[in-house]
């Protein structure tokens, strides 16, 4: 049919008319640019490379759809691969809708890219050249005219090895930012008296500010026809004039929900509930009360972040300092607002630089800046000096005659004691902080950075109170010798903390990365023994260079991670690594499936493996109910799960979700208990 269709628009080319045929493109030039690029040029023997065909419209041009509507052609390709290798089909990403003399077209009007996964032959040597050479076919069209193109693209690759990484991942996770992602839930659909009925399972609390569904299946809809979207619940019900094609077995396409944005399903016929409510604007949806809701969320977990054990020792040792020294009211005030002011300006920044990298299109979330094995090691560096200070290695005179980093004194020492706690905070989303980051990442920038900045402000919030109410700093215990032994006693978390930080390394950059970080911090701690041992001479901070030389040679040097991250728990409950593929297969099996989400910088996330996932009874509970269990690790970061814990209201891990057969995804709480998953189990 759609060959036919190709002919039938050649053969009108000739007979159009002189004032359309001046647009018709400059002969050897198409109107569609179109180039063929790979995500990596070292694909590894046996494995899959992503291809892209990139198509660019010249202006007033566009191309089309898989399925191009009322009129047009999608794009056919014939591909010349090496022996053994295979292409998948085209995956497109979600159109736009263009009526032309009543006629419906599925288009695109800008640049667009169509991927496909191809597979490597096996057995290859590394070096192996793998040519691949492909011909399109598509259709090019204005408001006016339509002409077919041919175009020819090549693309020379070599095997490589295993793990390389990719060279184009930015530009890539652009392109698959904009595919329809899978819904993870089977729709519904009827037809009678010539009209078309949808539902589709979209949880209420999943805001769709507009709502157009994209027909795959031909003649399912009659293109041109408007359609009434509204929501019943957790259900969204499309409602349109029926195609020609009668009752098929299933209805496939894409509900687009706006701004590019797509979910991709699959409908089989059954009952459709009546029509609901219509939808509302997303500018509408937002209103104070959901932005009061998320800065309270975002105050409520940076207060739990105090008791975190690298920030549970600052704190304290800030507020005996404040004790200490008995400053006057005013005096104690400005110390408590430098402090907040440091742990708010952090989180804003923090904040600042995640939305601005997720409007350039990166696919991160909270603690994104942990992804990055420097980071890791930085924080290495920086918490095994801390530590030391603490356990009494060393003083730093400059911070108020012989006091410590904590107790350091003054309105800088305050802000800088605030901000550190603040960065070292980063790794935790307790309580309350999932939701409300979550909504930050959709709520206007204003609104966005107030939340940033309240969980800054959470932090701030115990020593704020100390600084401001008298009553608090005179129920501190008095200074005294106790409070040098206490000191040591808080170094021990923070040398946990740093030892943990190695651990993430290794996992991060291999033994390779974790051995490079402890020699770093050998050095550093000789440094600074030696710094300890000289100091009240003229030239102590000396022993400072070599160390800082080391540390800066071990952040050029740490390697990046070259294997994927895999969760320690998937061994227990039998878990597969997470796609939103592989979670549509399992539910479209009518199995119950458990996903969850985390890191091993995440110390939330680690707590609940220990504590419940990890647990024999709850493996045998899901045994017994035949549980599916997916996990997403996101220590290294992963654009696909950024998009995914976005979608559900996530800005950052543990996020954790249970789908029983034929429902939507149930939230699950973000501290876990063996209990609760237990009680999941059929």
């Amino acid at each position: 049919m759609r060959a036919l269709e190709l002919a039938l628009w050649i053969a009108l080319v000739a007979l159009l008319p002189a004032a359309a045929q001046a647009q018709l493109p400059e002969p050897g030039r198409n109107a569609i640019a179109s180039r063929l690029v790979a995500e990596t040029d070292a694909p590894a023997a046996g494995g899959t490379v992503t291809l892209a065909l990139v198509m660019t419209p010249k202006a007033g041009w566009h191309g089309y759809w898989k399925n191009p509507g009322d009129a047009g052609v999608e794009t056919r390709v014939a591909w010349d691969l090496p022996q053994g290798a295979a292409a998948g089909p085209l995956q497109y990403p979600v159109p736009e809708r263009l009526i032309i003399s009543g006629l419906m077209n599925y288009v695109y009007e800008g640049p667009y890219a169509q991927l496909v996964e191809m597979k490597v032959p096996e057995g290859l040597a590394p070096g192996t050249p793998l040519p691949i050479r492909a011909k399109l076919d598509y259709l090019a069209c204005t408001d006016e005219i339509c002409v077919p193109e041919t175009a020819n693209v090549a693309l020379d690759l070599k095997v490589g090895q295993a793990g390389t990484a990719p060279a184009l991942r930015a530009e890539f996770d652009l392109y698959r930012q904009a595919l329809p992602r899978p819904l993870g839930a089977e729709g519904r659909y009827e037809t009678a008296d010539g009209r078309f009925r949808l539902a589709i399972p979209i949880p209420a609390s999943m805001d769709v500010p507009q709502a157009y569904f994209y027909p795959l299946t031909d003649g399912a809809v009659d293109y041109a026809a408007a359609q009434d979207v509204t929501r019943r619940g957790d259900t969204l019900i499309v409602e349109t004039k029926a195609g020609r094609s009668g009752g098929p077995v299933a209805v496939e396409g894409v509900l687009g929900i706006g701004d590019g944005v797509g979910l991709s399903l699959t409908a089989k016929q059954g009952t459709v509930p009546a029509a609901g409510a219509p939808l509302a604007r997303q500018s509408e949806a937002y209103g104070g009360g959901t932005v009061l809701a998320a800065l309270a969320g975002a105050l409520i977990g940076g207060l739990l972040l105090n008791i975190m054990p690298c920030v549970f020792p600052i704190l304290s040792l800030k507020a005996l300092s404040l004790a200490k020294t008995g400053r006057d009211e005013s005096g104690a005030r400005r110390e408590a607002l430098a402090y907040a002011a440091g742990a708010i300006l952090v989180c804003l920044a923090l904040g600042g630089a995640l939305l601005a990298l997720r409007a350039g299109g990166a696919g991160i979330g909270w603690a994104f800046q942990l992804q990055d094995p420097r980071v890791i090691l930085f924080l290495l560096l920086l918490v095994t000096g801390i530590a030391l200070n603490l356990a009494g290695l060393f003083d730093l005179p400059s911070f108020g005659g012989g006091n410590r980093l904590a107790a350091r004194g003054g309105h800088a020492g305050s802000f800088w004691t605030g901000a550190l706690a603040a960065f070292v905070a980063t790794p935790c989303t307790g309580p309350f902080m999932g939701a409300a980051l979550g909504a930050a990442l959709v709520l206007p920038i204003a609104a966005a950075l107030a939340v940033f900045g309240g969980l800054g402000l959470g932090l701030a919030l115990p020593f704020l109170a100390i600084g401001f109410v008298p009553a608090l700093r005179r129920r501190l215990p008095k200074a005294g010798p106790w409070m040098g032994s206490f000191r040591r006693i808080l170094s021990v978390p923070m040398f946990l903390t740093a030892l943990g930080l190695a651990w993430i390394l290794g996992r991060q950059s291999g033994v390779d990365g974790m051995a490079l970080g402890l020699a770093a911090a050998l050095v550093l701690a000789l440094a600074l023994w030696s710094l300890g041992r000289r100091q009240g001479t003229g030239r102590a901070w000396l022993p400072l260079a070599p160390a800082a030389v080391a540390g800066l040679t071990a952040l050029l040097l740490v390697p990046s991670a070259n294997a994927p991250a895999v969760a320690r728990s998937q061994d227990a409950l039998k878990a597969e690594p997470f796609s939103e593929a592989r979670l549509a297969a399992l539910r479209a099996e009518g199995r119950p499936v458990f996903v969850y989400f985390t890191a091993d910088w995440c110390v939330t996330c680690k707590v609940n493996e220990k504590a419940a996932l990890d647990r024999r009874d709850v493996a045998e509970a899901f045994a017994r109910g035949n549980v599916a269990v997916l996990v997403g690790d996101w220590t290294r970061g992963d654009a696909a799960i950024g998009r995914f814990l976005e979608k559900h209201g996530r800005s950052g891990v543990p996020l954790y979700l249970y789908y029983a057969p034929g429902k939507p995804a149930q939230i699950l709480p973000q501290v876990l208990t063996t209990g609760r998953l237990v009680g999941l189990a059929p």
